[in-house]
């Protein structure tokens, strides 16, 4: 096993216990109640994944899933869950957002000073770092839950690009899906802060379950690669009828547009909607990107339009000319086999050309 499958593997993965940890801690603290750790428990299945890994497929991805990213969802969510909704109870003294951290000189001058007459620098570098902890629990509550999830979305590109990829996806399709990463985290981040942020909507319980329902679904594409990888063919008979030759040609469009309608555009315009329509909320921002969905959902149809014309059209030519329909993403060799055929049709014509009635030659001559 190479070193940095193997180093890029474990660090990966002791980042995501790490955050999970911060998490399970967070929700204790405001909670208080000591049971709830045994939210940490769920990582012991991080870590089963990490030993059967490495056993089996030695540090490297699987195709088509991430088994780390979808158990990392597993570790979090839950403890997101619980933050958002002990959210509604929890108010800021200050304005909006605002940090409440008041880390004063004279807490670590006096630490200092006491540092100097006991154990020396060591004790005053643990002094130092419980100070510090101390002012962390002073942070304002909702800068706490906003901070967990940006560091989990972030986590959640960072670690796909760390961790190793297998051998059916190659870099520049890695490169193509952290891209699309990046726009997907911050339309959801987007979603469940501009609406949870609402106070109509805070005063609703099951109208926060419902988002971050919405918002949980939503997280359930980050485990699939299935945006930049073609399913592929075969060349069997079935695999050449009109369906299964549209979805393995166009099987990362269609896995686009599918996420885009059912995933995270199309329920954000429901959800934002029926905020809008029943519940009678509305701001600037939530009429913005209401818009935004609906404009991403029409040209996601659009684009399905597109696609199932172009492939109709290419139909009808290939059977016009009486060609085998042969998939893009078909194995080389099936294609050739298809192709090699009409190729020695085409050399045994020129080789024996037909025989033609031979002309008189003209008295010119």
């Amino acid at each position: 096993m190479e070193l940095m499958v193997l180093l890029n593997a474990l660090v990966t993965r002791l980042l995501f216990v790490l955050h999970s940890l911060i998490g399970v801690w967070r929700v204790t603290a405001v909670k208080k109640e000591p049971k709830y750790w045994l939210l940490a428990l769920l990582n012991l299945l991080l870590c089963l994944e990490t030993g059967l890994t490495l056993k089996f497929k030695q540090g490297r991805g699987y195709k088509w899933f991430s088994p780390a990213i979808f158990l990392y969802l597993i570790c979090t969510v839950p403890s997101l869950w619980l933050l958002e909704i002990h959210h509604g109870t929890q108010y800021c003294g200050n304005e909006p957002g605002a940090v409440q951290v008041n880390v004063s000189n004279q807490d670590f001058n006096q630490s200092r000073d006491s540092s100097h007459g006991s154990e020396g620098m060591d004790h005053h570098i643990i002094q130092t770092a419980k100070v510090f902890v101390n002012q962390l629990s002073t942070i304002c509550e909702t800068v706490w839950t906003l901070a967990l999830h940006q560091t989990f979305l972030l986590l959640l590109v960072v670690g796909r690009w760390l961790l190793p990829i297998g051998v059916e996806i190659t870099r520049d399709q890695l490169s193509q899906l952290l891209l699309m990463f990046v726009g997907t985290a911050a339309d959801i981040l987007e979603f469940a802060s501009e609406t949870l942020d609402i106070e109509d909507v805070r005063k609703n319980y099951a109208l926060i379950n419902a988002i971050l329902a919405v918002w949980t679904w939503s997280m359930l594409q980050f485990p699939l690669d299935l945006a930049v990888q073609h399913i592929g063919c075969k060349p069997s008979g079935s695999a050449r009828r009109i369906p299964s030759l549209l979805l393995c040609r166009y099987s990362a469009e269609l896995w686009n547009i599918g996420v885009s309608l059912f995933i995270q555009d199309g329920p954000f315009f429901i959800v934002r909607s029926i905020l809008m329509g029943h519940f009678r909320i509305f701001n600037q921002m939530l009429v913005f990107f209401t818009a935004k969905n609906i404009l991403v959902v029409t040209l996601q149809l659009y684009r399905l339009a597109v696609i199932m014309l172009d492939f109709h059209a290419t139909i009808l030519q290939k059977s016009r000319k009486g060609e085998v329909c042969c998939c893009p993403c078909e194995p080389y060799e099936a294609r050739t086999h298809a192709t090699s055929h009409q190729d020695n049709e085409m050399k045994e014509f020129v080789a024996f050309p037909p025989k033609e009635e031979s002309q008189a030659p003209s008295e010119d001559h």
